[in-house]
């Protein structure tokens, strides 16, 4: 397995044991982890700290031209925010471990240049399919419905 992805699950089983949704992500430049996150909205309660937000802001500032030598890795198809969040740093690539359990603008943000590379890890499906038929409330919750 990718060990970026592999960090990536790591974050989203951390969250899940901390109560929250088990959705991680990790932002790699020149072959190294600078940022990792987790989806920290219950633990939080925040209306914006999804996997790649909370990995973003765990990376700290950066300039323009580490972010665009950086991969962003989720383990979960990026929703618009975190989408809007790539392109407006211009990351020019994004790792998704699942997009089966939910899909977010993919296709506009390949519109934009960026290369997505889609994984549907077992393990990263299974967080989520687990997740959803446990919690439905709070993921419906977690992706505005």
């Amino acid at each position: 397995m990718d060990p970026f992805l592999a960090a990536a699950i790591e974050e989203a089983k951390l969250g899940q044991s901390e109560g929250g949704i088990p959705i991680g992500s990790v932002l790699v430049i020149d072959g190294r982890i600078v940022g990792r996150g987790h989806n920290r909205r219950v633990q939080k309660g925040s209306t914006i700290l999804h996997a790649e937000m909370d990995c973003l802001e765990n990376a700290g500032r950066l300039t323009a031209r580490d972010y665009q030598r950086a991969t962003l890795y989720s383990t979960l198809s990026p929703c618009d925010m975190c989408s809007g969040t790539a392109l407006l740093y211009k990351i020019p690539r994004i790792v998704i471990g699942e997009n089966r359990t939910f899909r977010g603008p993919e296709d506009y943000v390949r519109s934009r240049g960026v290369v997505l590379e889609i994984v549907n890890d077992p393990t990263c499906i299974e967080l989520m399919e687990r997740f959803i038929a446990e919690k439905p409330q709070l993921w419906n919750e977690d992706i505005g419905v």
